[in-house]
């Protein structure tokens, strides 16, 4: 397991680890040149989406089932989710620092993603969905909770296609880092 303080740090600093299943599960840490972020303020939902949303047809919850979601995003043929990095994250929630943003209906858990929390920067580490829109429903939870709570940076880490139609951009890391510093600067008892 990974120490919740040098994970924490890691952070501050803009790195985040992974298991590398080639590697026999070892851990490495990743800075990328190009960083993945969604801007809270040019955030893009769908008409449909946000109809979906609107409608209620699922039933969202925070940190409602934190573990499970881990372990559900790492349902994967291939995950850099390992056994020590849910256990590491699990712990980051016990102390008030891992945060799950979930969709559940019918009292199952059918979507939902998780990051870490620190001052005003949400690191969002991955999702999942067992229903159709469930992830992107839970996206949209996480970013309204984000606006609602004055937010300054989600980091997606890197940017794919799912997440470009949320409008997901890369910026170098010099900006990341200058972004990063001012979502940082809020102290934790502000959280």
């Amino acid at each position: 397991m990974l120490d919740p303080a040098e994970l924490l740090y890691a952070y501050s600093q803009g790195y985040f680890p992974m298991a590398i299943p080639e590697d026999d599960n070892e851990i490495f840490w990743f800075k990328p040149e190009m960083r993945g972020i969604i801007p809270l303020d040019t955030f893009h939902i769908s008409k449909n989406l946000r109809r979906l949303y609107n409608k209620q047809h699922f039933e969202l919850r925070i940190n409602g089932d934190f573990e499970g979601t881990m372990r559900a995003c790492a349902e994967r043929e291939d995950t850099w989710i390992s056994e020590d990095i849910v256990q590491s994250y699990c712990k980051l929630h016990e102390m008030g620092y891992g945060f799950s943003f979930e969709a559940w209906r019918e009292g199952k858990l059918v979507g939902g993603l998780y990051g870490v929390i620190i001052g005003k920067a949400y690191f969002g580490e991955s999702m999942f969905h067992r229903e159709n829109d469930a992830s992107k429903i839970a996206l949209i939870f996480l970013v309204q909770f984000l606006k609602d709570n004055g937010f300054k940076l989600l980091d997606t880490q890197y940017i794919n296609d799912h997440l470009k139609q949320f409008g997901a951009t890369e910026v170098p890391n010099a900006d990341y880092e200058n972004m990063l510093a001012g979502a940082l600067e809020v102290g934790d008892d502000e959280r």
